[in-house]
């Protein structure tokens, strides 16, 4: 009993940070249209609906089946599909095969040549319901996460409303949904009449592999992560769980319990991070004063996970910073204001919440960039992602090969061009699979019902349009901007040019002279 306790479960923070999309799912992507989803795709094994689910399959069960619209049944395939993709040649080639299809249909074909893990993928659209769940009672009519589940911010208030980053809800939420969670994985014959689980049900090792999706962990206090599927094959836990070597599979009351009694808060979250992190006082914080800036990493504490930045309420102030804390990390921006943020690294996600009057410079972001409750904010990124809900007054200059997501809430966005280049730019955007083509910065996709007006966006005009220098110098090879710019803007800025010189070669011919000018 002693040897099973050592066991320590947690659920990982990649799948909620970066795969949960920040926004309600639809009605039919609740757990009961998921079950149903889970029988016809072991039932059509021999279609491409399992072990792995095909695009085209996907496409005729959410658009065919749960009414959703095929923008948004490519959204949630693309999204899961870049989530455990994060190998760059692999995400180089797929750009480099969209970019050159030609057609509507060439391009359906490449995309039938993609599949996913049926199981993971069901796991994948059932924790969309965090986005939720949260904000409604639970069914014995407590608040769901209840008030102990919340975190401290780097301010000592609650972090709460971000359901996504508190890694205490996301142990809450697999606490209160394991139940349905396994019955999800569960193969048509350990299923009752009426689809639910019995005490002899049992579950199969594929199946805890495709929960290792979400949970991983330690086994006697060693700094090495395991998957859940590991661990729950370790000697000293199979009397807990109940696995059986003759059926290869786990009695499902045993391992409900094992599992509740192993998960705990995630020890390289974010109230890890704020608890026991490093605090960082970086330097180049080169204007303002430095005393209420707050920023947190866990890198020294994380192995072989993808590090976690946390910066908080930067005010008046420039901070630059190319560093390999920043490397592949997740990094959380909040409550800035009036201030000029460069992070020239090669990131792994950022999310900007809160931040009002200040510019955003990021090096290429693998997975997604989240802009929430921002007013007159300018963000300036290579990213595969890009996604905004409650925002006003903000302009984003992207390069992206996907279609930026604009949710509910939004005012009077601008999007424009990627317009600026450091040093370290393309050796970036290698290191995390972002190539020039495809780029859809112009394209952005409606996704929530109250932001289905058009009017809440605009295509900035090309006679607003400025580049931006970067202003500090490092060592690389880049020297201009990465695939350049479209033909309009970039008329626009020649002209501009053309404009100056015409001024200064009329003021040099006019031979004008110095005038003193006298006050009385």
């Amino acid at each position: 009993m002693e040897a099973a306790a050592a066991v320590r479960l947690w659920v990982k923070t990649e799948p909620f940070v970066v795969g949960v999309l920040p926004a309600p799912p639809p009605a039919r992507l609740g757990p009961h249209y998921l079950r149903k989803m889970a029988a016809y795709a072991r039932a059509r094994a021999a279609e491409g609906c399992f072990p792995r689910l095909s695009w085209p399959r996907w496409r005729h069960i959410a658009c065919g089946k749960l009414q959703l619209d095929r923008g948004l049944a490519w959204l949630y395939f693309e999204l899961f599909h870049s989530l455990l993709r994060p190998d760059p040649p692999r995400s180089l080639e797929w750009a480099e095969a969209e970019a050159t299809c030609a057609s509507a249909e060439e391009l359906e074909r490449e995309r039938s040549k993609l599949s996913v893990d049926t199981l993971q993928f069901l796991l994948f659209l059932y924790i969309q319901q965090v986005s939720k769940v949260s904000l409604r009672r639970s069914l014995i009519g407590e608040e769901w996460p209840s008030p102990r589940t919340k975190s401290p911010s780097l301010t000592g208030k609650s972090a709460s409303e971000n359901k996504i980053w508190n890694d205490q809800d996301h142990r809450a939420f697999v606490q209160s949904h394991l139940l349905e969670m396994l019955e999800l994985l569960l193969e048509p014959e350990q299923l009752s009449a009426s689809s639910h689980s019995t005490h002899s049900s049992l579950v199969s090792y594929e199946a805890v592999c495709a929960l290792s999706f979400l949970i991983e962990g330690t086994v006697n206090k060693c700094r090495t992560v395991h998957p859940l599927h590991e661990l729950a094959l370790w000697q000293s836990c199979l009397r807990q769980n109940g696995y059986s070597k003759i059926s290869r599979a786990f009695s499902f009351p045993r391992l409900e319990s094992w599992l509740r009694s192993c998960l705990t808060t995630n020890p390289f979250g974010m109230t890890a991070c704020l608890k026991s992190g490093k605090k960082l006082a970086w330097a180049q914080q080169v204007e303002g004063t430095t005393r209420r800036a707050k920023i947190a990493c866990n890198t020294c504490v994380v192995p072989e996970v993808f590090p976690m930045v946390i910066m908080s309420q930067v005010y008046k102030q420039t901070l630059a910073k190319s560093s390999d804390t920043l490397v592949g990390a997740h990094v959380r921006i909040h409550r800035c204001n009036e201030s000029f943020i460069y992070l020239l690294s090669p990131l792994r996600s950022v999310t900007i919440e809160k931040c009002r009057n200040s510019t955003f410079v990021l090096g290429p972001v693998q997975a997604s960039v989240h802009v929430h409750s921002c007013d007159n904010v300018k963000v300036i990124v290579v990213c595969h992602r890009l996604s905004l809900s409650s925002t006003a007054g903000c302009t984003f200059y992207t390069l992206t090969p996907t279609q930026p997501l604009i949710l509910s809430g939004n005012q009077a966005v601008s999007f424009a061009p990627f317009h600026t280049h450091y040093p370290m730019l393309e050796d970036h955007m290698a290191q995390v699979g972002l190539a020039t083509l495809p780029n859809y910065w112009d394209s952005p996709m409606l996704v929530c019902k109250d932001s289905s007006d058009t009017s809440v966006f605009r295509l900035l005009p090309p006679s607003d349009f400025y580049t931006f220098v970067i202003p500090f110098e490092m060592e690389g090879d880049t020297t201009e901007t990465p695939g350049g710019l479209p033909h309009a803007y970039q008329k626009a800025l020649s002209q501009r040019e053309q404009n100056v010189q015409i001024w200064q070669k009329t003021v040099k011919e006019a031979g004008l002279t110095n005038v003193a000018c006298c006050c009385g």
